[in-house]
């Protein structure tokens, strides 16, 4: 009989935790049973699994050495409240919150890093954006010589969970039936808009989720003094995030050698010149990043620009995760 591993998903009731149950299933992963936990207010809920309705109960009363992994996609308090427990208890960790000190991995950059572990685990599945840079630039870091990215990141909502996807469908709704607008989620109308700022900003007016992201790719990376510039906008896109991105290189760039590369690079899918793709129509659904509009800079050749463009919830967090617990099994269990 094949070997089965008890599975716990904190936020099972969020949009990520949704999509986690998902992919588990997709990629039919050796799932025994599978505990979905979430707050109070969720708890009682029923999410489908395998032609069954699995009910959600509260993460409070949990006892962690039921299962072998847990998933934490509730944000960085739950994380915060409950990780140590669930390590404690022998079971291993996958943070998607950012909040654990934990390191941080993209299977198909930096696997290796899993070698070094002891059991129980505690891994970081990194945010979205770090997520579909380290894709891009790993294959081209030695061909290259990377000394500065630029990065403008267009969020969609959902990177903000479900309330905010609701927010954006209420906005949408009363706008297109010219009713008054009164913002609740974010401070003010997002909907047909642009939002130059995400979160609370530091006192150098840097965010949190742009701090997170210059720290996850020079870990990823393996580049601890690369120098990131990054902007997180926020877009009135349901899902799908999408990035302007510029590299300074130590080199000239070969166009040719370029797309050769990325075209090869597993998890990325690259768009040729001539066509360009989009989160609606391309990403979304999708499990690979796309990047498209590659070419260098008009007066300066060691300079590469490209767009990317991924499925922020699945490709950018569930999968990723799943992708780490495929690991584990393989190599820690």
């Amino acid at each position: 009989m094949p070997q089965t591993f008890d599975i716990a998903i904190i936020g099972a009731t969020g949009t990520v935790g949704e999509t986690l149950v998902q992919v588990l299933e997709e990629r039919n992963f050796p799932v025994g049973n599978l505990h979905l936990l979430a707050s109070i207010e969720s708890a009682g809920a029923s999410v489908p699994f395998r032609g069954k309705s699995v009910r959600v109960r509260e993460v409070e009363q949990f006892d962690f050495s039921q299962v072998r992994i847990a998933f934490f996609a509730a944000g960085a308090a739950v994380t915060r409240s409950f990780a140590a427990r669930a390590s404690a208890a022998g079971c291993m960790v996958i943070d998607l919150s950012g909040e654990l000190a934990a390191p941080h991995v993209v299977p198909e950059v930096n696997a290796a890093v899993l070698d070094a572990l002891k059991t129980p685990v505690q891994l970081g599945s990194p945010s979205s954006s770090a997520v579909a840079l380290a894709l891009i630039l790993a294959p081209l870091r030695e061909q290259l010589g990377l000394v500065k990215v630029n990065v403008t990141v267009a969020m969609a909502v959902s990177a903000l969970g479900r309330e905010a996807v609701s927010e954006l469908a209420r906005q949408t709704a009363e706008l297109l039936n010219a009713r008054p607008l009164e913002p609740r989620f974010f401070d003010r109308q997002v909907a047909f808009n642009l939002l130059p700022q995400v979160g609370k900003l530091d006192e150098q007016g840097h965010g949190s989720l742009e701090k997170r992201l210059v720290s996850e790719l020079r870990e990823l990376l393996e580049l601890p003094l690369l120098k990131i510039s990054v902007t997180c906008v926020q877009a009135p896109v349901f899902f799908g995030d999408s990035l302007t991105v510029s590299v300074q290189t130590e080199r000239a760039v070969d166009l040719a050698a370029v797309n050769t590369a990325l075209d090869s690079a597993e998890g990325v899918e690259w768009v040729e010149e001539g066509d360009y793709p989009t989160p609606v129509g391309d990403a979304v659904g999708q499990d690979v990043v796309y990047v498209g509009r590659v070419r260098t800079g008009i007066d300066d050749t060691c300079e590469l620009n490209l767009w990317a463009t991924l499925d922020n919830v699945r490709k950018g967090a569930a999968l990723n995760a799943v992708q780490l617990a495929e690991l584990l099994i393989k190599d820690q269990l």
